[in-house]
């Protein structure tokens, strides 16, 4: 019998996964509390989306811009999109690895 393994989503554990998942260009450049902080931005941007219902894949870039924009403006840093992406990315896999949406 072929059991699936799920898990409840784990921020500490998502970090690690993410951090691995990261290219090695990125990898220095992003503290555990820096990926929290992303990933906090990127869930009050879904939720912004559900209170109005208009979300889909295609707002990807407006995503990552409102990310890019709070993160400057709430002196966290200045970042590049495309590592932004690749911690999306990673957290994506975390969740697909821990069957989050099944």
């Amino acid at each position: 019998m072929n059991k699936k393994i799920e898990q409840q989503y784990d921020e500490e554990e998502s970090v690690k996964f993410i951090q691995n998942y990261l290219p090695q260009e990125f990898k220095e450049k992003f503290s555990d509390d820096d990926i929290l902080y992303l990933l906090d931005l990127a869930e009050e941007f879904y939720e912004s989306k559900r209170e109005i219902d208009t979300f889909d894949e295609d707002d990807e870039d407006e995503l990552i811009e409102y990310i890019l924009k709070n993160a400057k403006e709430d002196g966290v840093g200045s970042f590049e999109a495309e590592a932004i992406l690749h911690i999306l990315n990673g957290e994506m896999e975390y969740c697909e690895s821990i069957h989050y949406f099944e």
